[in-house]
């Protein structure tokens, strides 16, 4: 449809420039050349025809439109009775085809125009082959321009594209990373709630006949952790939900380590909190870090640590790094593997992520030891 469109224009352009040239030919043809006849009104018309076809076969169409120009001259007519498209047609070389072949077109329209001024035109001033050649050169320099803000604004068009492509795969890089942070800490939040309501269910069961209210307790803790679960699971699904802005809340962190104790002692796990040092500023993330490794190495504790296990859990606030601890004494039968399942192999992506260091393992004296140390920068 461009082309068709295209070939239209120019086939317009093509016959009004001839209609212009010949009226020219036959109204203004100046007295010292040949006068106007039809042979040569038929060669100015040809000389305008190749516009037509312009933009498909630019230099093609140049080269037929210098033949009727030519004869033009050398028959007495004059050089400048076809020039209107001469000019149509060098315009259109130089803007549509490389320097090289532009360059080539201005050398051979300068050539055939001397050529045909000195067996036709002899006679003319200087002056006049002067303001031709200097019109020529023009309108090929402004030809060059157009082809060179085309390919500058090509290039933009180009650059845009790339950036827009580079903008939408950095877009997707980021929802890819943010839906695997929510994915841990979905992990992180359904693991240790569930295992917590697991063993309190089973405490349940076991008293349930035997002693009614020790069962109760225990189903209450039951409800108010599940209601711990939904209400975390909601703050963290809630970045993802647009219109609910008032369901969004803060993430825990070291403050809440007395709440997350107290609930392991309800859940059968006796946990000790140990704070050393002076509590500072911690970066969020880290402080995000920190909270969930203490907590996926309890709910490690309670899973496996064996009946009558006892947790430690210590804080060590120093000037440039901040050290957390989870130890039990328990003599559970669980694996190594077991131990280290896929909560705890997720908690090495968080304390890589704050360049952490972290040690997970069995202790010398028996038991299970979880230990993250984060770098503390200067100011934090």
């Amino acid at each position: 449809m461009r082309i068709d469109r295209a070939l239209l224009n120019d086939t317009v352009l093509a016959v009004a420039a001839s209609a212009v040239s010949v009226a020219m030919f036959v109204y203004y043809q100046p007295p010292q050349l040949k006068a106007p006849d039809v042979f040569g009104g038929v060669l100015v018309g040809l000389g305008c025809a190749p516009v037509a076809v312009r933009r498909l076969w630019p230099l093609a169409a140049f080269c037929a439109g210098l033949v009727p120009g030519w004869l033009l001259a050398v028959m007495g007519y004059g050089s400048g009775q076809a020039g209107l498209g001469g000019l149509i047609l060098i315009y259109s070389v130089s803007a549509y085809r490389g320097l090289a072949v532009a360059l080539g077109a201005l050398l051979l329209t300068v050539l055939v125009y001397v050529a045909g001024a000195r067996f036709g035109e002899a006679a003319e001033s200087p002056s006049k082959h002067l303001v031709v050649l200097l019109l020529v050169v023009a309108v090929w320099g402004a030809g060059r321009s157009i082809r060179l803000r085309r390919a500058y604004l090509d290039e933009l068009k180009d650059r845009a594209a790339r950036l827009e492509r580079a903008h939408a795969a950095d877009t997707r890089a980021a929802r890819a990373e943010e839906r695997s942070r929510i994915a841990r800490e979905l992990h992180d939040v359904v693991a240790h709630h569930v295992s917590v309501m697991t063993v309190q269910a089973a405490a349940a069961r076991k008293v349930l006949a035997a002693d009614p209210d020790l069962a109760r307790e225990a189903l209450s803790a039951i409800e108010h952790t599940g209601r711990m679960a939904m209400n975390e699971m909601r703050n963290i699904v809630g970045v993802l939900r647009t219109d609910s802005p008032a369901e969004l809340g803060p993430q825990p962190g070291m403050q809440d380590l007395p709440r997350l104790v107290e609930q392991m002692r309800e859940a059968g796990l006796p946990t000790r909190l140990e704070i050393e040092g002076e509590p500072g500023a911690i970066p969020a993330g880290v402080d995000l870090a920190a909270y969930r490794l203490i907590q996926e190495g309890l709910t490690n504790s309670l899973r496996h640590a064996g009946p009558g296990a006892k947790a430690v859990v210590t804080v060590r606030h120093a000037e440039r790094e901040l050290d957390v601890r989870v130890e039990d004494d328990g003599t559970g039968t669980a694996t190594l593997s077991e131990r280290q399942g896929h909560g705890l192999v997720g908690i090495r992506e968080r304390v890589a992520l704050y360049g952490g260091v972290l040690n997970i393992g069995p202790r010398s004296g028996g038991g299970f030891e979880v230990r993250a140390r984060f770098p503390l920068k200067d100011g934090q």
